[in-house]
Parts: structure tokens; sequence; C-alpha cells
């Protein structure tokens, strides 16, 4: 049987997580396995915002020029106060309030989107896709990334292509670090890659600076990935899955 593609990412690349995204990008450098980083380019974590940080931003070059993708993950990645409480209670549970573009109109995402790439250009980086804060995007932010010519954005069920498709159902695997359930979720991360493995399926695997705090997450991390990998997964990025 022929392969089957997964995508690993590595969420909230930023100045103030830049020593958690060069380990793990030096995990999956020593697997051969390219990866899209998805890179907050305003002020996060505390920290400048990307253009001022010049170790870094020549980090980002360096590893694009190796084969991994850089994508937007958002301007700010904190919430936006308004929208229905139903998306407010979503936005909590899913994004931990950081679902930065869960509830802006299509002029609101695209002033923050807009904003996010002048500052990614100023660190000389063109991206062509879009992840947003836990995934979570308003039917405003969708119709602005479609105007805007981005070539695609992600949910947590699929990749989909812009303007209007098609959707390419993959299933995002990620880690809660802190939250209840979080050794039981690491034993399904690991369970769930190696059922979709087996069957062919295309999946997703979601890195994050915090899973580094816990070793045990990181085990059944790259654990997830080497299955992907030993059962003949062929690890892509989403520029490369969607042909941008």
């Amino acid at each position: 049987m022929g392969a089957f593609p997964f995508v690993v990412s590595i969420h909230d690349v930023a100045p103030s997580t830049a020593e958690p995204t060069a380990q793990w990008l030096a995990d999956l450098d020593e697997r051969g396995v390219p990866c899209t980083m998805l890179v907050i380019p305003g002020p996060f974590g505390g920290s400048a915002a990307l253009p001022q940080d010049g170790p870094l931003v020549a980090f980002l070059h360096a590893a694009a020029l190796r084969g991994h993708e850089l994508a937007l993950h958002g301007y700010l990645h904190e919430g936006v106060p308004g929208g229905p409480l139903w998306r407010r209670g979503v936005n909590q549970a899913l994004a931990r309030g950081a679902g930065e573009f869960w509830s802006l109109t299509a002029h609101q995402a695209a002033g923050r989107l807009r904003a996010g790439r002048a500052l990614l250009a100023e660190a000389g980086i063109e991206v062509t896709g879009f992840t947003p804060p836990g995934w979570l995007a308003s039917p405003g932010t969708r119709r602005a990334l479609a105007a805007l010519g981005f070539s695609y954005w992600t949910s947590q069920l699929g990749v989909h292509r812009l303007p209007g498709g098609p959707v390419r159902r993959m299933p995002a695997l990620s880690h809660r670090p802190g939250g209840a359930g979080e050794r039981a979720g690491a034993r399904v991360m690991t369970g769930a890659a190696r059922a979709l493995s087996r069957t062919r399926t295309p999946f997703r695997i979601a890195l994050h600076p915090a899973d580094l705090t816990r070793p045990g997450l990181r085990r059944a991390t790259l654990a997830a990935v080497d299955a992907a990998v030993a059962a003949g997964g062929r690890p892509v990025t989403y520029a490369t899955l969607v042909g941008a």
C-alpha cells in the first residue's frame, strides 16, 4: 500500500518560546521530519514582537531553508472580548480563552491578519497558511483569509483549502499540559496515532512549548511521530499537502 500523509506542527513560535521551539525542531530534524512552524508575530508571552528578535528570525529562515514551513498563528494569540455567550464558552473550553479569531467580523479579522503579515514581512518572512489560536476561526475570519489570498487555514478536524475548498479531513492530536487527564491524554495520543497509522488514515500531531515541561508528554509525542513513520507515513508540511 502507498504512503499516507501526516503533518507535524509546532505551535506558538515566538521570542518567548524560542528555546522549546528549538528543542522540538531538533527532535524533528533528527528524524528527518519536516514540520509547519506556527508563528505569532506580535508581542506574546511578555516578549517583544518577532522582528525585534534577530537570532530567532535567523533561526526561522534557516529552518525554512531546510524544508520546514512558516505559517501565521494569529497576531497576538490572545482572546478578544465580545461575541455570543456560546462562542465565549467554546473559546474558554477549547482555547483557554486565547481564541483570538473566534468572534471577529471579516473587517476585524482582516485588520489583524494584515498586521500579522506586516510584522512577518518586516522579518523577511512570507506565509501562505493560517492556523488560528485554538483552531477557532469565525465565518468572518474565513472570508477575510480568502480575500487576502491565503491558500489554506486549519481547524482541529481538517485542512481547508482557500478560497473555496476542498477540505482535507485530518484530525489533530495534541496534549493539554496541566489539564485534567493529562496522563490519560498522553496515552490517547500515542494510541490514536498507532491506530490511525494502521488504517493509513491521514492525521496531524500538534506540538506546543508547554508540552516540554512534562517529559512524559515529549516521549508520548515522539512515540506518535515514530509510529507514523514506521507504518509508512509520509511527513509533509501543510503547504505541501495543499500544493501551495
